[in-house]
């Protein structure tokens, strides 16, 4: 006779921890319980939220802090343990599953009070890695902010003049990548999203990967713009990469350019159902390699495709599966960024997003790939 699961129980901000924003769809700022008993799922709120989490909590059931406090003998100079203990000995409560990121200080105070708590490795909720049809539609909504904010970088480059010493001229100044960077996070603010570090860096600073960008951007050099912003009211993220030139591209910059958009069409091509993602990475990383671009430390410094070929998106940036390590399964949903960088030349990577179907894969990105502008 097999064991009934055990209790979940999470204690966090859904504003910062998407397993809380997955298990009860909405956003709160500070810390609050969840707690999940077999089908049957209970919030603890504070009276400031609780109105709030009625109407938009996907639970069963709500139950307010301050009724806690009557029942305890502080009352309301109980802190917040001594509230969450309450509740979890009312319910029975002696063993929890809980996420391996669960506050150490409440799990030592928790187990003080004699609930034992399992960490769980690997995914807290393994159906987030598998996006259902309207979460797909969440993630499609997110991408179209995302494409909002690349437009507005491509609009404001392609209007850009190339000054002295090649320095990029806009409305009367230089173009910098932080003024770049300000146009796109408001076209994306404009438009329902919350920017995240988005990447404007050309030249050298494009060998690196995730370097913001800092300083006066210039014509005829490779740029890269990767913009991931959240959805403000879903919480799902977007994730697109473009490298462009403003002006004129050198036979070597376009070759590189060129490489790693066959190498991108390369894996979109390949991915599939049944499929191990490693196998198309390392395919794609020995076709750069044949190509002329091997991954190899140079003085120090990497060069060529040194990064994995993609990673999950969802309700984070960064989320199960990587491609790498992953057997493609439908419902999945991944970037495929090849990127290639070679000091003294440049860097170019191109990023879309895919579902995985049940014969390959569908693209949940359109923007076009602008080169020379």
């Amino acid at each position: 006779m097999s064991k009934a699961p055990l209790p979940k129980l999470i204690i966090a901000s859904s504003d910062h921890d998407a397993d809380m924003l997955y298990a009860t769809g909405f956003f709160v700022p500070d810390p609050f319980i969840f707690l999940q008993q077999g089908k049957r799922s209970t919030i603890v709120l504070s009276d400031l939220e609780i109105d709030r989490g009625r109407k938009e909590a996907t639970v069963d059931k709500i139950v307010a802090y301050s009724a806690i406090s009557k029942r305890l003998k502080k009352g309301k100079d109980a802190n917040f343990l001594e509230h969450a203990v309450a509740f979890l000995q009312e319910r029975k409560v002696r063993r929890a599953a809980v996420p391996s990121s669960f506050p150490l200080g409440l799990a030592t105070g928790l187990e003080k009070a004699g609930i034992k708590l399992v960490p769980q490795p690997g995914l807290f909720w393994p159906e987030r890695e598998h996006k259902s049809a309207e979460e797909l539609k969440l993630m499609k909504q997110a991408l179209d902010i995302t494409e909002t904010g690349m437009a507005r970088g491509v609009e404001v480059l392609r209007a850009a003049k190339i000054g002295p010493q090649r320095v990029l001229r806009w409305n009367g100044k230089p173009l910098t990548s932080e003024i770049l960077r300000a146009e796109i996070d408001s076209a994306i603010l404009r438009a329902g999203g919350v920017p995240a570090n988005t990447i404007v860096a050309g030249g050298e600073q494009a060998c690196d990967p995730h370097e913001r960008g800092h300083g006066p951007l210039r014509g005829n050099e490779l740029i890269i713009l990767d913009i991931f912003p959240r959805a403000a009211g879903s919480g799902y993220f977007g994730d697109l990469t473009r490298t462009v030139v403003r002006g004129k591209a050198s036979s070597a910059q376009r070759d590189l350019w060129e490489t790693c958009f066959e190498g991108q069409t390369r894996a979109l091509n390949a991915i599939k159902p049944g499929r191990p993602g490693k196998e198309v990475q390392d395919a794609v990383r020995a076709f750069f390699t044949e190509r002329g671009y091997p991954t190899e430390q140079r003085k120090g410094r990497w060069s060529g495709f040194f990064h994995g070929l993609g990673h999950g998106l969802g309700l984070e940036i960064h989320e199960s599966p990587r491609v790498g390590a992953t057997t493609f399964h439908p419902g999945q949903v991944v970037t495929v960024e090849p990127g290639i960088y070679v000091p003294g030349l440049g860097g170019v990577r191109h990023e879309d997003v895919v579902t995985i179907t049940k014969t390959g894969n569908r693209l949940l990105s359109g923007f076009a790939k602008p080169f020379e502008i």
